[in-house]
């Protein structure tokens, strides 16, 4: 495996969206999300986002915040965000109190992502302008964080939402509350973000379009951050892409062979979003989402290389997320994510090292070591064999002496 990049990601965790074709049972599809939260926790991974959708049949996680709530109480370590908080649904006041009190809940466990809403779909129901969406999550974004820094009450009137004198009765557990925003091409995301100081969650990092503006979307992000005192922080990026991996590319192929169609099915054929590749023959799909970088179906070595395309690509990043999906089987999935942290997370965090180095010092110095324990131990069986002698000689003379006193003809 390659040494890894300087740039590259010290964390790593989870994009649960999710992804679940439709004809399975829906409450078993979100007690294996909970599950697979729970595998992750014990795997040392650092975090996991939570997705927020209301149609299409696939992602069928409504509310993020009562999902968070039934995770945490299942998991001890993992960070738990919502990934993301669509803002054109939500009265600002509401959300802000909602995510207030999982902070307190969790302890502080909790992060809010936002976004303008991803299915069309979704806001088509609700009667909200797509052309609006950008502009209504900015505006309701500077409402939060004004309600969450809470130096002073919120007066604001946008005309789809009003704000009077608000404040909120609870400050987050800690007295902060960590929040990204999402970007997908549009330098939407990374200009809030960078106004805010907020941290980016770029979430079509391995597409096409989404991979060649890293670059630019950190400048932006720069840019704004300068532009209104802020700091842009590349330890606050978080990067999304599909990963499955097994101990070889021909198994990892056979095992999507399970569910990759549905996936790609479902971003050809129903979500808005243009991001599965153009192809529907089944025995492509794995050549062609590796060739164009869109994901991985490999090795823990080909997932460290994608890992480091992408930190070189966007000059350094935090966190490197695992976009959930059901390409393959529970089992085989779940051995995907053991793989990942078994292998592909100490690459890039170094923990790994220390180990091999302590093992090559060992082996570089066997003979040495082996003599000295050979010695020690030869010395030890003379030592043994001298005070043996020792003992049996003083028996000897302890025997003489008893005889001596015994005198002739006892």
């Amino acid at each position: 495996m390659s040494s890894p990049t300087p740039a590259g990601p010290r964390r790593f965790g989870i994009f649960l969206a999710p992804f679940h074709p439709p004809g399975q049972n829906p409450t078993l599809a979100l007690e294996r999300d909970l599950d697979l939260l729970v595998h992750l926790d014990r795997l040392g991974f650092h975090e996991a986002w939570i997705g927020e959708h209301h149609s299409a049949g696939h992602e069928i996680i409504a509310s993020p915040e009562v999902f968070i709530a039934t995770a945490a109480e299942r998991t001890r370590h993992l960070r738990l965000g919502t990934g993301v908080s669509s803002l054109p649904y939500h009265h600002p006041l509401m959300l802000a109190d909602r995510m207030v009190l999982l902070s307190h809940l969790t302890r502080g466990r909790v992060m809010l992502g936002v976004g303008p809403g991803a299915l069309p779909s979704d806001a088509s129901m609700m009667g909200i302008p797509v052309a609006r969406q950008r502009d209504m999550m900015e505006e309701a974004l500077e409402a939060v964080l004004a309600l969450l820094r809470g130096h002073e009450p919120v007066t604001r009137d946008t005309g789809w939402f009003q704000l009077r004198d608000a404040r909120l009765q609870l400050r987050p557990y800690g007295d902060d509350l960590e929040v990204a925003v999402a970007a997908m091409v549009s330098p939407s995301g990374p200009r809030a973000a960078g106004r805010h100081g907020c941290g980016l969650l770029s979430l079509g990092a391995t597409q096409t379009a989404g991979f060649d503006a890293l670059g630019y979307h950190w400048g932006v992000m720069e840019e704004r951050a300068a532009r209104y005192g802020n700091t842009a922080d590349r330890g606050d990026w978080r990067l999304v892409g599909p990963m499955h991996l097994a101990p070889t590319r021909e198994q990892a192929a056979r095992d999507v062979a399970f569910g990759l169609a549905d996936w790609v099915a479902y971003f050809q054929k129903v979500a808005a979003l243009p991001i599965a590749p153009d192809t529907e023959d089944p025995e492509q799909l794995v050549a062609a989402i590796n060739a164009t970088g869109l994901g991985v179906i490999g090795t823990p070595g080909d997932a460290i290389a994608q890992i480091e395309r992408l930190a070189a690509q966007s000059g350094g990043f935090g966190t490197y997320l695992l976009m959930a999906h059901d390409w393959a089987d529970t089992e085989a999935t779940l051995r995907s994510y053991e793989l990942f942290a078994r292998y592909v997370a100490p690459a890039f965090q170094g923990s790994a090292r220390s180990p091999a180095a302590s093992r090559d010092w060992a082996a570089a110095n066997r003979a040495a070591f082996i003599d000295e324990a050979t010695g020690a131990i030869t010395s030890k069986i003379q030592e043994h064999e001298q005070e043996r002698e020792q003992e049996r000689e003083q028996e000897r003379e302890q025997e003489r002496g008893r005889a001596g006193r015994a005198g002739p003809g006892t």
